[in-house]
């Protein structure tokens, strides 16, 4: 039987977890393949959901700071304990009659580098526990401001009371705080009311298989991208046998001319076998993929 390893991206239904989708794939590939995914998205958001299999699984941590975007629709008048539409009614309020011109200048505070407070119900972390649980408990929480980045937020549509938004950000951004933040600066609260995720780094949106399509694993691997798909953005350095040889044996190599801080290597099948960081003249291995990334 075929190894699989690669990414398939997957568009992520509504009301099923990050983790939900994990384990369908796990019983689609059996328990000894590894499974993973790059980057969580809320129970009642879609979209893109990156899944990596097998030695895939240790190249995640590549897509931690890649960008992300959203379509996102922001329910003005409500606000909600939980930000978006899954919480309880906390305050409402009537909606304004607000021109184009308004909801551009309340957007324009959110764009850039700005300080955003995380929504009570999240999974970071105060004394050792989740905020969520704490929120649940019926504990009053309040999570210090954080240093985010949106570094795109374009009004796609009005339409009351809804604001449809595309944003484009970093890590950290909570887009349920984005939605409650705009409601405020619109001076009649908000909640997120649906979010699809359009893209995670170098995986879209026009990538995605629905996950009721993965019926088996064969079909599974006919939607499997190259693990060094989520490396598009590194110089590639295609190694001759004996450096391939060495690499793998975790033993740096002689750098030639210089192109960049970072590289992937390949063995001279293409196969990805190693990330190298360069160290003065030479390539050093700082992560090793035994054999290669494919048989």
């Amino acid at each position: 039987m075929a190894e699989l390893v690669g990414f398939v991206v997957i568009d992520k239904p509504a009301s099923l977890t990050s983790h939900d989708v994990v384990a369908r794939v796990r019983r689609l590939v059996g328990r000894l393949v590894k499974v993973g995914h790059a980057g969580t998205l809320d129970p009642a958001a879609t979209g893109v959901l990156p899944v990596a299999l097998g030695s895939a699984t240790r190249l995640i941590d590549q897509l931690v700071d890649a960008r992300k975007g959203y379509v996102g629709v922001v329910r003005l008048g409500v606000q909600t304990t939980t930000d978006d539409a899954e919480g309880e009614p906390l305050a409402t309020c009537a909606v304004p009659s607000l021109t184009i011109a308004e909801i551009e200048a309340a957007l324009d505070r959110f764009r850039g580098d700005i300080l955003q407070q995380p929504p009570a119900f999240s999974a970071l972390h105060i004394d050792g526990q989740r905020a969520y649980a704490l929120a649940r408990a019926g504990n009053e929480v309040t999570l210090a401001p954080r240093p985010v980045r949106v570094e795109r937020l374009e009004l796609l549509a009005w339409t009351p009371p809804d604001v449809t938004i595309a944003v484009e950000c970093g890590k950290g951004v909570y887009i349920r705080a984005l939605a409650r933040d705009i409601g405020a600066a619109l001076g009649c609260g908000a909640h997120l009311a649906a979010l699809q995720r359009t893209f995670v780094g170098p995986f879209r949106l026009e990538q995605a298989v629905p996950l009721a399509a993965l019926t088996d694993r064969a079909v599974l691997a006919q939607h499997l991208l190259p693990p060094e798909t989520a490396l598009l953005d590194w110089p590639t350095l295609l190694l001759d046998e004996a450096d391939a040889r060495r690499v793998l044996h975790g033993m740096a190599i002689f750098a030639g001319q210089p192109i960049a801080d970072r590289a992937r290597a390949h063995d001279p099948a293409g196969r990805l076998i190693a990330l190298l960081r360069r160290d003065g003249e030479r390539w050093q291995p700082v992560k090793v993929f035994s054999g290669g990334e494919r048989e």
